[in-house]
């Protein structure tokens, strides 16, 4: 697969702002008789429990509309429990899940799509995520995904693979890069490519922040009076797994990463970087870095520095900038300023929130019957984070066509607790093979 596949710019800008004008909710009532299986309610299923998924939920079961949250899933009882009892007192009539619609273990997912749900939110660890996708498009379900899509190259080609078969049976398919659906993100670049800060120079994006969260297998075997396996403990511990997680670089700063390609409107032909492990060490942290800087180049020249980083104690900033010849934009502020002193600042209150915003385009767009596909950019954008991460893991430059058609495949061959996952080696740049 290459770089030259990826859509033209005009495409490119065409579905990246396909939220662009929102979908008011006078439109979204007008379009709300088109639905599945001859009902007037849209059936949702939740995959992946956690603190993202069951906010995903609250977040669609808030868009306008008709629709039910009917099953639910997640690899661990105590968290489906969990969510379940948090989703049933805030969504009242909304939730709908009797405990033959609850479902734990690792084929939970599978039981939500044949509980006869018309939508799916994937909520997981990013691993499982083009497993869930592929499975649920061959099922002809609608999907929501969070991001990223997927930790390695295989799997951002099974994703690619099954959204081509998404857009063949015309099924919806939105993900969890809300800045897409954010009104000043979406007027800030919208300037940026009519021209405003006139021909792009360089963008520099950034998740510099400090450690989200970890769980030391002590703590755990702790809370679950018992020793728990080495599959049990990375799965409880997985932002700290390549495998499950795809590394902070995938995990968070894809955000940043693709709002830098959305402004740009094309992806990098290659890239170079570097990282380690500076502060965050021992087992508990897993093997991932706690800093990553990479040099993305484009097919003009120009170039997308980033950087995302997991230290105390230093500077700290989530945002994007774009340097034009005629300005500079940072588009996390919504701030354009031109040379000679023009300046424009985004000054509506009171948008909404993205992260419901994008579930009510996506279901209004599955209402209309003309249903929007993130699939694509989702897919391009974490293997942007992946490139990215291939650089610092590795330390050589390396080229978009090599990095996707990489055939490593961080999954485990097997799922199930007693089952091996990979062992976890922190990464040598300069020895590390990623390609």
């Amino acid at each position: 697969m290459s770089i030259h596949q990826l859509p033209s710019r005009r495409e490119f800008l065409k579905t990246s702002t396909v939220a662009a004008v929102g979908t008011s909710l006078a439109s979204l009532a007008m379009t709300n008789q088109a639905h599945a299986a001859g009902s007037d309610v849209l059936r949702i299923g939740l995959i992946g429990c956690g603190g993202r998924g069951s906010g995903a939920a609250n977040d669609c079961m808030a868009a306008p509309g008709n629709h039910k949250l009917v099953a639910m899933g997640d690899l661990f009882e105590e968290r489906l429990n969990s969510s379940v009892g948090n989703l049933a007192k805030a969504l009242g009539d909304k939730f709908d899940v009797p405990k033959d619609r609850q479902f734990a273990g690792f084929d939970a997912y599978q039981k939500v799509l044949d509980a006869g749900v018309d939508l799916v939110i994937l909520a997981t660890p990013p691993g499982f995520r083009p497993i869930h996708f592929e499975a649920a498009v061959n099922a002809g379900k609608h999907v929501f995904m969070e991001k990223p899509v997927a930790t390695d190259a295989p799997g951002v080609r099974k994703v690619l693979d099954a959204a081509k078969v998404a857009k063949q049976k015309n099924l919806g398919v939105g993900v969890g890069l809300q800045r897409r659906h954010q009104a000043n993100y979406l007027e800030t670049i919208k300037r940026i490519q009519d021209g405003m800060i006139g021909d792009i120079i360089a963008t520099r994006v950034y998740w510099n922040g400090s450690t989200p969260w970890v769980k030391s297998r002590e703590s755990l075997e702790k809370q679950y009076g018992r020793k728990i396996t080495e599959m049990e403990y990375q799965l409880r511990n997985w932002y700290y797994f390549t495998w499950i997680c795809g590394d902070h670089i995938c995990e968070q700063h894809i955000h940043n990463l693709d709002v830098g390609a959305w402004a740009k409107g094309s992806y990098p032909v290659k890239a170079n970087g570097m990282g380690g492990c500076e502060v965050r060490k021992g087992p508990d942290y897993g093997e991932t870095f706690d800093h990553h800087a990479v040099e993305f180049e484009f097919g003009d020249g120009t170039r997308m520095f980033s950087q995302c980083r997991h230290i105390p104690g230093c500077w700290n900033s989530v945002s994007e900038w774009v340097h034009g010849t005629k300005g500079w934009a940072n588009i996390g502020n919504a701030q354009i300023e031109v040379k000679g002193g023009e300046t424009w600042k985004y000054s509506k209150k009171g948008d909404p929130s993205p992260y419901r915003q994008e579930h009510v385009d996506l279901l209004a767009s599955i209402r209309s019957g003309n249903p929007i596909n993130e699939a694509e950019y989702g897919a391009h954008s974490s293997m942007t984070s992946i490139l990215g991460r291939m650089c610092t893991y590795s330390g050589k430059e390396i080229k978009w066509d090599d990095a996707i058609n990489s055939k490593i495949n961080l999954l485990p061959e097997k799922f199930s607790f007693d089952a091996a996952p990979p062992v976890a080696r922190i990464a040598i740049p300069g020895q590390t093979q990623v390609v």
